[in-house]
C-alpha cells in the first residue's frame, strides 16, 4: 500500500492539547494519520503525518 507523506514541525509553545486538536483537525477533513512523533529537548515536535494515496486528490494541508 503507497501513502504519501507530510513532516509537520510544532514550535515548542504549542502545547499538547493544541498539538492534539490540530492533528484531528487535520485527520478528520483530509485523511491524514499520525505515522511518527519526535520530540526534541527544546520541547519542539517534528511530526510526521500520512495517507493512503487516493486516486482522487484530497486536500493538502492547511496551516
Amino acid at each position: 500500500m503507497d501513502y504519501e507523506y507530510a513532516p509537520l514541525r510544532l514550535p515548542s509553545n504549542v502545547d499538547r492539547l493544541t498539538a492534539a486538536a490540530q492533528l484531528a483537525i487535520q485527520a478528520e477533513f483530509s485523511g491524514w494519520e499520525l505515522a511518527r512523533v519526535q520530540l526534541f529537548a527544546d520541547g519542539s515536535r517534528k511530526v510526521m503525518l500520512r495517507r493512503r494515496l487516493q486516486p482522487i486528490p484530497q486536500p493538502g494541508l492547511s496551516y
